[in-house]
């Protein structure tokens, strides 16, 4: 358990999207320091598994099943975290999908999905839970951005627009909301080995090795490899810490 300005115990933390990859990974450590989690998506039976896990690690854990994008389903979903857990004071945005397809064959049925998962549901997210946090007298966001927040490329034209906006949005909440006690901060995971990243290797010629080649620690990340930004970032020891955009990448983004 951690102590000091990493402690997290009587905290509860809403992880969108936490019941795999990168989200499970935050959660777990965030689970370690001692909050309790509530794993939001839309496969329930997944999110009752990695709830499981956590709350084996000694802290309440509950699945709530949720469309981040609907405005009404994420206040039903606060509501419910707020009653359950009794307060809120860590949300990480973390739902996202992409589309693998250059911008002249990307449909705006396409785009549409992609933007609001993974840039308006942080929106409605991070709204949702402000009251809460402003009445507890701060709070912590974290919103999950990507590489392509500073990269382009050209198989994933929604995506790197919905990334690239995580980081403004991130920006402007910070400054809005400085002056309740709430710290927003984004991060910029590299190429991370999760469900989605083995689709891309399957369907980009060749990513597995540039990615290697051009990752100073030699190796794709892991899950858990975000388990202890997200507790800094959740904790006391990142109070002064706000608006920043912080690469966990091995190098990648650093590299030539």
């Amino acid at each position: 358990m951690a102590s000091g300005r990493f402690d997290l115990r009587g905290k509860v933390a809403i992880v969108t999207g936490g019941n795999g990859g990168i989200g499970l990974g935050m959660a777990r450590g965030l689970a370690d320091a001692g909050a309790d989690i509530a794993v939001v998506g839309r496969n329930e039976s997944k999110s009752r598994a990695a709830c499981a896990e956590l709350g084996a690690r000694g802290i309440r854990a509950i699945a709530v099943v949720a469309d981040v994008t609907d405005k009404a389903a994420v206040a039903e979903m606060t509501d419910r975290v707020a009653r359950e857990l009794g307060r809120i004071d860590i949300l990480v945005n973390n739902a996202g999908i992409t589309v693998r397809k250059p911008p002249h064959l990307l449909e705006i049925e396409e785009w549409d999905s992609v933007i609001d998962t993974n840039l308006t549901s942080a929106f409605v997210c991070s709204k949702a839970v402000y009251p809460a946090m402003k009445a507890a007298g701060g709070g912590k966001i974290i919103n999950i951005g990507s590489m392509m927040s500073i990269f382009g490329a050209s198989f994933a034209p929604a995506y790197a627009a919905s990334k690239g906006g995580i980081v403004q949005f991130t920006r402007a909440c910070a400054c809005a909301w400085a002056v309740d006690n709430i710290q927003a901060n984004a991060i910029l995971p590299g190429w991370i080995d999760t469900d989605l990243t083995k689709r891309a290797r399957e369907q980009v010629d060749g990513l597995n090795d540039r990615v290697l080649a051009r990752t100073p620690a030699a190796r794709w990340g892991g899950m858990d490899d975000f388990a202890g930004i997200a507790v800094f970032l959740s904790s006391a020891a990142s109070d002064f810490v706000t608006g920043t955009a912080i690469p966990v990448d091995g190098g990648y983004s650093i590299n030539v």
